[in-house]
């Protein structure tokens, strides 16, 4: 598995997937959670080079989940694509130990320039 996917939205999981393609990642497996629980799940069995994860999801959101991921000790580099887009929510996420912060709406520029330095 290239990249995790969680988000309690299945729309929204198609439309990250179309933006990463048109970023210009193509080939890849990617897995799909609705929400922490199953992201947490999917790590368990498999090791993705990235996470890609919403923030307000049912059962665990999508900083709980990165909270018990690094507590885990799994350093796999971690993204958020969210609405949410305060100041103080892209702080808490990267103190909690995300790696880069997506607002939507987004576009696969702003997909390309997260991927990047992770996907090549």
């Amino acid at each position: 598995m290239d990249i995790l996917l969680v988000d309690d939205s299945k729309t929204m999981r198609i439309i990250v997937q179309r933006a990463i393609r048109q970023a210009g990642f193509r080939g890849l497996t990617v897995c799909e959670a609705e929400n922490g629980v199953q992201g947490l799940e999917k790590l368990a069995a498999e090791e993705p080079k990235v996470i890609l994860s919403d923030w307000n999801m049912p059962q665990m959101s999508g900083i709980d989940f990165l909270v018990r991921v690094r507590a885990a000790n799994n350093d796999t580099p971690f993204g958020f694509i969210t609405s949410e887009g305060a100041p103080e929510i892209k702080a808490l996420a990267m103190k909690s130990g995300a790696n880069f912060f997506i607002t939507k709406p987004f576009n696969a520029e702003a997909v390309r320039e997260a991927l990047s330095p992770i996907l090549g």
